[in-house]
């Protein structure tokens, strides 16, 4: 069964943006770019919120064709074009969206059909604070990929708010500190 795995920026503080969705703390460099590249680019299936998806949408299916684009905006735009997007949404329609699919009712039976597809790779949730607050709630969610900010906030929007049950999490060994002073930490949810 196919695994989403929650990607987020977070602060020290537990934090995933400020508290009018300021993301401005949050530290990106080459060294994070080309990290995370490699990853994303063994699964071809993203996850987002609305509002993620159409930030998103008006900036990667152009980005790496600009004559500035750097290495990392050409990578990711063609990964971006290429890959299956699955948006969260009682808003949009899925008419006219090229290889996305809008999921707007039925949360958890929709979700639950395409963990279980054939296909084998991960299925990333790229931030989108909102519908990852949905997915946890519903029990959806089966790991985190957190990037650790040395910031702390003291106010935002929390990565974890209105959980009703405990989640039990495995840290896997799969760590790494950057230069920039963010850590890297993963944890799969531990269902057992």
């Amino acid at each position: 069964m196919r695994k989403i795995i929650s990607f987020m920026h977070i602060s020290l503080d537990g934090f995933v943006a400020g508290p009018n969705g300021e993301m401005d703390w949050i530290k990106v460099d080459e060294e994070i770019f080309d990290y995370v590249g490699k990853r994303i680019g063994e699964t071809n299936t993203a996850l987002y919120g609305r509002v993620t998806y159409q930030m998103m949408e008006g900036y990667w299916p152009t980005a790496g064709d600009e004559p500035t684009a750097s290495k990392h905006d050409i990578e990711h735009s063609k990964w971006y074009k290429e890959a299956f997007k699955i948006v969260l949404s009682k808003t949009m329609e899925e008419a006219d969206l090229t290889n996305t699919k809008v999921i707007s009712e039925n949360l958890s039976d929709r979700i639950n059909e395409i963990k279980q597809s054939d296909a084998e790779d991960e299925i990333l949730l790229f931030g989108s604070p909102t519908a990852t607050h949905s997915l946890i709630q519903q029990n959806l969610i089966d790991g985190y990929w957190l990037f650790v900010n040395p910031v702390v906030l003291g106010q935002g929007i929390p990565l974890f708010t209105d959980i009703k049950d405990k989640i039990k999490l495995r840290l896997l060994p799969i760590t790494r500190q950057f230069n920039c002073g963010v850590t890297e930490l993963n944890y799969l949810v531990d269902r057992g």
